[in-house]
């Protein structure tokens, strides 16, 4: 072993001296508080104050989409309208279904704009903690802040679509009931709710196990078909008779989000004689966003636990 130089030897007493200092220091906990109650307060103190930063990183998914098009984000209208033509004439004209729905367009765009809405927050926000493993291995941030950009950016869709839906009650004149309004706005947030629990929980799966979001890409196109956007609940009704199917049709809180969205922007669901949603629709709807508020509160419990080791498994 070669000899130790004076300046080495000091160099090492004095590093030898500041560890043993550093370990006679008391453990203080940094970062989140653990606890159920306790960590959520903390957790919301948090994200409320990086809201900004959501703000920006929403603002920035949603520009990156349209960078470079001619069009910018004249695209975001182009995908529903496509949707509803595709839809409006093979669903509604060549299989008949229109004849038994009045208003079909403007039926089919409401169940689009509400399914839309709950794929776009889920998608986003699965892939959220991979596309920005830049910030989350370099800056300490909440990690929430990201599958919550995804949602940010999804909303922004909701108002296009909404934007589209007001035009289309002007050139057809034919404005949803005023009464109905609540029924929209308690299923925009129960889709907002339910979805972002998923988010929180996938976006978190994601980062251990890659195959995640393509799971959820194949889910999303499956489950499309387990909601009345494109057909009606009567067809449903009248085929599973309120039966034990129905219900479990029914437990599906997209579904009843749709349902809501249908009674509270679509004049058919009033001028119509045939039942187009559940009798007790508002009560399901009340039960099925509390508990996506419980769904919510464990999603981010979980993320909380996981989201420890995210720098290092990305």
């Amino acid at each position: 072993m070669p000899h130790e130089t004076p300046k080495r030897a000091s160099a090492n007493r004095v590093a030898r001296a500041r560890i043993a200092s550093i370990a006679e220091l008391d453990f203080e906990h940094v970062g989140r508080r653990p606890g159920l109650f306790r960590g959520t307060i903390t957790s919301i103190r948090e994200l409320w104050s990086q809201r900004e930063l959501i703000w920006l990183l929403a603002r920035r998914e949603v520009k990156s989409r349209y960078r470079d098009s001619s069009l910018g984000m004249a695209w975001s209208l182009f995908r529903p309208l496509a949707q509803l033509a595709v839809y409006y004439f093979a669903i509604g004209q060549v299989l008949g279904v229109a004849r038994s729905i009045p208003n079909f367009a403007v039926f089919v765009f409401v169940g689009l704009t509400g399914w839309t809405l709950h794929s776009e927050i889920v998608s986003n926000s699965t892939k959220s903690m991979i596309v920005n493993s830049g910030l989350v291995k370099k800056v300490y941030v909440p990690r929430e802040v990201f599958p919550l950009a995804g949602v940010g950016a999804a909303l922004f869709g909701l108002l296009v679509q909404l934007v589209v839906l007001v035009i289309a009650f002007s050139l057809l004149r034919d404005f949803p009931p005023v009464g109905g309004l609540g029924y929209a706005v308690v299923s925009i947030a129960l889709i907002v709710v339910f979805a972002t629990a998923l988010g929180l929980l996938l976006s978190a799966l994601n980062v251990y196990l890659r195959d995640v979001e393509h799971i959820v890409e194949v889910m999303l196109i499956v489950l499309f078909w387990g909601s009345p956007i494109v057909y009606s609940f009567s067809f449903v009704h009248d085929t599973l008779n309120g039966g034990l199917l129905e219900q479990l049709y029914l437990s599906n809180p997209v579904t009843l989000a749709i349902l809501g969205l249908q009674q509270g922007l679509w004049a058919g669901s009033v001028d119509s004689t045939v039942s187009f949603a559940p009798a007790n629709l508002s009560t399901m709807l009340a039960i099925a966003l509390a508990a996506s508020l419980l769904l919510l509160w464990i999603a981010q419990r979980v993320f909380a636990r996981l989201q420890g080791n995210f720098a290092q498994e990305l």
